[in-house]
């Protein structure tokens, strides 16, 4: 299977690691694992939390925009996929 295209990243907040990410296709859950591609990104991660509105929440789809505590550093316009399931 191949990497679905989940969201993009809108800003990076370096101060606690979190990406604001908008979904733009599919949907998303605690336990999925992503993938950041840009011209200067590119790593793997499984989501371990995610917020919207700085609520706690398992699930997001299309047209949410959440944040996501992330392990590396990312950048506004990343693409963000979804790994497929094992």
């Amino acid at each position: 299977m191949v990497e679905e295209k989940i969201g993009v990243v809108e800003h990076f907040f370096s101060n606690v690691s979190v990406a604001a990410i908008k979904i733009t296709e599919g949907e998303l859950k605690i336990g999925d694992t992503i993938h950041f591609v840009g011209a200067h990104t590119d790593f793997k991660q499984k989501i371990s939390s995610m917020q919207i509105d700085r609520n706690p929440v398992k699930t997001v789809k299309k047209g949410d925009a959440v944040g996501i505590k992330v392990q590396d550093k990312v950048r506004e316009h990343d693409i963000v996929y979804k790994m497929p399931e094992e």
